[in-house]
């Protein structure tokens, strides 16, 4: 099967509010964008993916990440995470008939294309499937299959919620990267380790420079 992805991104000036205690507030929007930027280009060089569709109504996002090939879709709901999801899924959905949609997080700096693509073939293997995120609280993926509603239900405790709802929990190893989302400087620095994309390396440096 042949994804979508959908990412949805808040504007960059409310963006990593809980990263105040890594960078202050003038790199913070750089930090989340150079997450994007690293999530959304890792993402479309996964076999599985057909295309990324970024909900945004951030002006600079949408440019820097159209560049890089992704779809725009403004956020019309303006009523948060889970709404951003559902109208960009429906709008995917309508669009692309034939691909399965999944939402993906915008702050997965270290992903890996390979370890993206497998968490995908075993998402295929259910109508609705998520993988938890590196604290097994959150989640970092949600995917539907063709014709399925994808029923977002991300925040605080959404692993607990998406398997309340029903969808698959997809319990996989090696795929770290896909699970290690970015909201605190631990988890910065546990992406780092992993190794992320250039975008958030040059920014992370200036970050870790402030530190010192």
């Amino acid at each position: 099967m042949q994804w979508t992805l959908v990412v949805p991104l808040k504007p960059l000036a409310q963006a990593k509010s809980r990263l105040s205690d890594t960078a202050d507030d003038g790199l913070r929007p750089g930090l989340a964008l150079a997450f994007a930027q690293d999530t959304v280009a890792a993402a479309l060089e996964c076999p599985a993916v057909r295309d990324v569709v970024v909900v945004t109504n951030d002006a600079l996002a949408a440019r820097e990440l159209g560049a890089l090939g992704a779809g725009i879709v403004p956020d019309a709901p303006r009523a948060g995470l889970n709404a951003a999801l559902a109208h960009g899924a429906t709008v995917a959905g309508a669009r692309r008939h034939a691909a399965g949609v999944a939402a993906l997080n915008a702050d997965l700096p270290a992903l890996r294309p390979p370890e993206l693509a497998r968490v995908l073939r075993a998402a295929a293997a259910f109508p609705r499937a998520f993988l938890a995120d590196a604290a097994g609280v959150g989640t970092t993926l949600l995917a539907a299959g063709r014709g399925r509603e994808l029923r977002p239900s991300f925040g605080p405790d959404s692993r607990a919620r998406h398997r309340a709802s029903g969808a698959g929990e997809l319990l996989l190893d090696a795929v770290d990267s896909v699970r290690q989302d970015v909201d605190t400087g631990d988890d910065l620095r546990a992406a780092l380790a992993l190794g992320v994309g250039p975008h958030t390396a040059a920014v992370a440096a200036r970050v870790l420079t402030t530190e010192q």
